[in-house]
């Protein structure tokens, strides 16, 4: 891990980092031409990239229901149960999450509020490579079944031999996954985007994928609503002199297994805590069943920021805006309130990152690669839309028209006036309609613009003396 000592008065800096940003030119330029190419010729597409990039392709794409529902039949019971006890507490916590419609009536008569209404379908994308994440399926779908979803459709990439995980399906089963499909990669975005002859388009996607996946998820976003395009998962892990090294290894090494891309922060403000940690990530790493995975992203992608004192470390932390944060601090609690950018903040040192993976009920699907910064974990709120709803009496009309005209006079917008000013019209001779079309459309413009708006001086920039014939 390379190690970032901050000297009195230094911050962490982005440069710091060493983020590479945004996807590779390439990865995105061959999403799309995937993405493109099943848009124009749909299954017949889908079915040359599954055979190129998965070696493997189903007679149909629609895994048989029957095979779902029996997943849960093959797995070991204490899995099942598991799954059961992750599944009830992740849909108790996104319960809190629903919002309601609501209206509030002002003393005029008129109404005014906002109606929530989910979306009518969405797709959950479970990836399918390293590892199989059954986990993944039950966070990314219980939120869209809580927010009252009517079709959710799971798609999963199968593997060379031409078989699913017991495990995903199981939990699709489970968390009542509509439909499943037995495909993936940017092929699978580009089908449930904008639909082919046997997957339907849907209105939403959500799920991480590898870089293909998410440049795709990008090229889609605004035909098709996505909840992010997440990047290599990462974890921050705040220490100071009261944390357990083994401990901090432990978690650093929880995040590394996922991918030699991740990446981990260590950021104290002990001096003497980075060589503890790296003595305890040395005895344990060799014993991992990942070593290979877990020591390429330490290597490669591990930060360790050692601060002066504990005000610097935390700004450290706002600096990465880490998609998982913990705080391994003396009275970690108290911390919570200085944190500005974190996908999810684990408080203290019983707060074991994977259990926020798994049982918390918390989503683990969140912001990567500094995007905490202003993004949110995935919740009830990504598969709702909220409609303003706005309903003016005819008093309300007459109080707020006059402000209506005037501001879209200022901005010579006259049809807008017009429109208020109509109104303003009808309701001044007493009617519901107006009975003689002539009468109500003559001298429109006095109708709109009822009075003339003085002209207001021109506010000049400072450096532009004498440049008057510049036009912005």
């Amino acid at each position: 891990m390379r190690i970032v000592e901050l000297e009195a008065g230094q911050t962490l800096t982005s440069a710091d980092l060493h983020r590479t940003g945004a996807l590779p030119r390439e990865v995105s330029d061959a999403a799309i031409a995937i993405v493109e190419d099943v848009r124009a010729r749909g299954d017949e597409a889908v079915r040359e990239y599954c055979q190129r990039f998965d070696g493997s392709c189903p007679d149909a794409f629609r895994v048989p229901d029957e095979l779902v529902r029996g997943a849960v039949n093959l797995v070991d019971p204490s899995f099942l149960d598991a799954l059961q006890l992750a599944h009830r507490q992740i849909r108790e916590f996104h319960e809190r999450e629903v919002e309601q419609s609501w209206f509030t009536t002002r003393a005029d008569g008129t109404i005014l509020g906002v109606k929530v209404t989910p979306v009518r379908s969405a797709a959950v994308y479970v990836p399918g490579g390293r590892a199989q994440y059954p986990s993944t399926v039950l966070m990314d779908t219980v939120p869209a079944k809580v927010a009252g979803v009517e079709r959710v459709i799971m798609v999963t990439p199968p593997q060379r031999d031409g078989t699913l995980s017991a495990y995903t399906l199981a939990a699709a089963a489970v968390a009542g996954v509509d439909e499943v499909y037995a495909v993936g990669g940017a092929q699978a975005i580009g089908a449930v985007a904008y639909g082919t002859e046997s997957i339907p388009a849907v209105e939403k996607i959500v799920g991480p994928g590898n870089a293909y996946v998410a440049a795709a998820k990008r090229y889609v976003s605004g035909d098709v609503g996505i909840d992010m395009v997440a990047g290599p998962s990462e974890v921050c892990v705040l220490a100071d002199s009261t944390a357990d090294p083994v401990v901090v290894a432990a978690d650093l090494m929880a995040q590394a297994e996922h991918d030699p891309m991740a990446a981990c922060y260590l950021v104290t403000c002990d001096a003497e805590l980075p060589a503890r940690v790296l003595a305890a990530v040395e005895e344990l790493i060799s014993q991992s069943p990942r070593e290979e995975i877990t020591r390429a992203s330490l290597d490669d992608h591990g930060i360790i920021v050692v601060a002066v004192d504990l005000p610097t470390a935390i700004e450290a932390v706002n600096t990465i805006a880490p998609e998982h944060l913990e705080l391994h601090c003396a009275n970690a609690f108290e911390l919570v309130g200085s944190i500005r950018n974190a996908g999810a903040i684990f408080v203290g040192p019983w707060s074991s990152e994977p259990l926020g993976d798994y049982v918390a009920g918390p989503n683990h699907t969140l912001p990567t690669g500094g995007t905490a910064t202003f993004s949110n974990p995935l919740g009830v709120y990504d598969f709702v839309k909220r409609s303003s709803v706005i309903a003016y009496s005819a008093q309300g009309l007459a109080t707020d028209g006059p402000a209506v005209q005037t501001l879209a006079q200022s901005e010579g917008l006259w049809a807008h006036a017009l429109s208020v000013g109509v109104r303003r019209k009808l309701l001044a001779e007493g009617g519901e309609t107006f009975e003689d079309c002539v009468a109500a459309c003559a001298d429109a413009m006095r109708t709109a613009w009822p009075a003339k708006l003085s002209a207001p001086a021109a506010v000049k920039l400072p450096g532009y003396e004498g440049a008057s014939d510049v036009r912005a």
